[in-house]
């Protein structure tokens, strides 16, 4: 039997169905991962659990064949980040990879006790308006999109819970913090709202998703080396579906 025969009747035995926890780098796209996937095994279905800026790093969620059927479970799972504000720089997009449109703002006065007292106004339930330039759509067209053609159109607000905004470190302008949030949270927006609230502005430096739900970024394999296994290699990093059977 050929190598195509073994491994068409391998997939329809359900063997790779399930996860596999990558630890994304900066730079390429969730899609561009997922692509990247899809064609270095020949899988038919490869889908993930949340997508990841370009910028950001860390935990994303694979879902291989069968295990697409994870999808919503994932993407409604709770998030918890690390990451990075700067102040006194404001971009369009609210995050590092953006043009620069103010800096220069006066930070050198903020105490840690404010940043503590702003910190704690983003905490609990939130109204939050998605940035222009994200993947929401606005009439089927996703907004960044639109942005890209200097379009700026109204947004509705959507609710979303932060359980947790924990400050780790303080120096100036640099402040790293870790946050606990529900699906569809833009840190970016809250790093550039509080900037706002400070009088210096802001923008998210760096971001790194550190669980995703039950997932955890400690059990993940960096894409490099994951595109760099065979098919086998990467069987014994695949977690099964029947693992997720209360999910489905």
């Amino acid at each position: 039997m050929s190598a195509r025969r073994v491994d068409r009747a391998l997939r329809q035995t359900g063997i790779y169905d399930g996860v596999v926890l990558v630890d994304k780098p900066s730079g390429p796209t969730s899609h561009d991962v997922v692509s990247g996937i899809r064609h270095r095994f020949k899988f038919d279905k490869v889908g993930h659990g949340g997508t990841l800026d370009p910028q950001a790093t860390g935990l994303l969620v694979m879902l291989i064949e069968r295990g697409t059927k994870l999808s919503s479970h994932f993407l409604n799972s709770d998030k918890t980040y690390e990451g990075v504000m700067k102040l006194g720089v404001v971009t369009d997009t609210l995050d590092a990879q953006g043009t620069i449109i103010r800096e220069g703002g006066d930070y050198g006065s903020v105490t840690s006790e404010q940043l503590e007292a702003e910190a704690s106004k983003f905490k609990g339930d939130i109204m939050q308006t998605p940035p222009m330039v994200s993947a929401v759509k606005k009439s089927g067209v996703p907004l960044y999109k639109l942005a890209r053609r200097g379009k700026t159109v109204e947004r509705k607000p959507r609710l979303i819970h932060v359980y947790n905004f924990d400050l780790l470190d303080v120096s100036l302008p640099l402040i790293r913090f870790v946050m606990k949030c529900t699906k569809g949270t833009y840190v970016r927006s809250i790093c550039a709202d509080m900037g706002e609230n400070l009088g210096c502005g802001a923008h998210l430096h760096e971001l790194r998703r550190l669980r995703c739900g039950e997932m955890d970024v400690k059990d993940t394999v960096s894409l490099k080396q994951i595109l760099a296994m065979t098919k086998e290699e990467l069987l014994e990093r695949i977690i099964p579906l029947h693992s997720f059977a209360g999910q489905l």
